[in-house]
């Protein structure tokens, strides 16, 4: 690397993403997973969205999250993996300074809607189970779209001071960044001034968004779970709960990889720096891939249009 990448420069007009560091050799074989994953995460959640809008038996609360859902996994992968398949196929690792802050601001925006969703779908369900007959008066057309747009309005309010405040530093070290894509982190981390204030307010963006939105999910399934253990027959039990298990299943998909991520950048500091990349994007990709799947084959409603479309289309 030049010696210009290094010392010689002040805030510059491009940064370095290394892909995943010390397994640069390996680049072309890992590809081969991550372009699998994001072809069926493209593919699933395009077909999630077809479905949801071409079906009017299918116009209500839970498709609605769902459609919202199937967006924010299209953009949260479209907003990484096109760039880091790029280093991985052609060894395309530039990126302009705008367009790392603006994939930064989107990554973490839509992570952040996508969590609102899931938190949304955690009451559409408490309503739906313990008082059905008011699920409709509850959760109307109007009620979901205001919902929607405070989780639209609080994933970018809350985020928006992250690219702006990672602009306002100088960087003189050097614009090599060791990752895959622009990581708030690992962007600001280059930074030669004080960045407290950045990493501060991403910590307590985490926190208070993660934080406040399994609270609420845990709140909303303890009410669920009551209500459906005080039903009269083990098959009601069952059959209440298996309405529950597709959101269930998209929380596990979204939190477990995102929560080890986290602690393993936050806490594992004997650990490869290629595995913390490694978990980074999979904690990207894999929600994207698995929610469609999911709800495809959890969700009859859904599945049975698919199959309709499919015998169809064969005709």
């Amino acid at each position: 690397m030049s010696h210009s990448n290094t010392t010689d420069f002040t805030n510059p007009s491009t940064f370095i993403l290394m892909g995943i560091p010390g397994l640069e050799a390996a680049h072309v074989w890992i590809s081969i997973p991550f372009c699998t994953m994001y072809a069926i995460a493209i593919m699933g959640n395009f077909t999630i969205l077809f479905i949801v809008k071409m079906e009017p038996s299918l116009y209500g609360p839970m498709y609605y999250f769902l459609f919202m859902l199937a967006i924010s996994d299209l953009v949260l992968s479209t907003s990484t993996l096109p760039k880091t398949l790029s280093i991985f196929w052609f060894n395309s690792r530039e990126i302009d300074f705008s367009a790392c802050l603006t994939q930064m601001y989107f990554i973490h925006c839509f992570s952040t809607m996508a969590s609102g969703i899931l938190v949304a779908m955690a009451f559409d369900r408490y309503v739906a189970i313990c008082d059905p007959l008011r699920h409709s008066t509850i959760l109307t057309n109007p009620v979901v779209a205001k919902i929607g747009l405070a989780v639209v309005l609080r994933g970018s309010i809350l985020v928006l001071p992250t690219p702006f405040l990672a602009r306002r530093w100088t960087y003189c070290r050097t614009n090599i960044i060791p990752h895959a894509y622009c990581e708030h982190m690992a962007v600001v981390k280059l930074a030669c001034t004080d960045i407290r204030i950045s990493s501060y307010y991403g910590l307590s963006v985490v926190f208070l968004v993660t934080g406040l939105d399994v609270f609420f999910i845990t709140v909303s399934y303890i009410q669920i779970l009551r209500a459906i253990f005080s039903l009269p027959t083990k098959d009601t039990q069952l059959k209440s709960l298996g309405t529950c298990s597709s959101h269930l299943c998209a929380i596990l998909a979204f939190y477990i990889p995102a929560l080890f991520s986290f602690l393993t950048q936050r806490f594992g500091h004997n650990m490869a720096l290629h595995f913390h990349v490694l978990m980074a994007n999979v904690s990207f990709l894999v929600p994207p891939m698995l929610n469609p799947i999911i709800y495809g084959v959890r969700t009859r409603q859904i599945w049975d249009r698919l199959l309709c479309f499919f015998s169809h289309k064969g005709t």
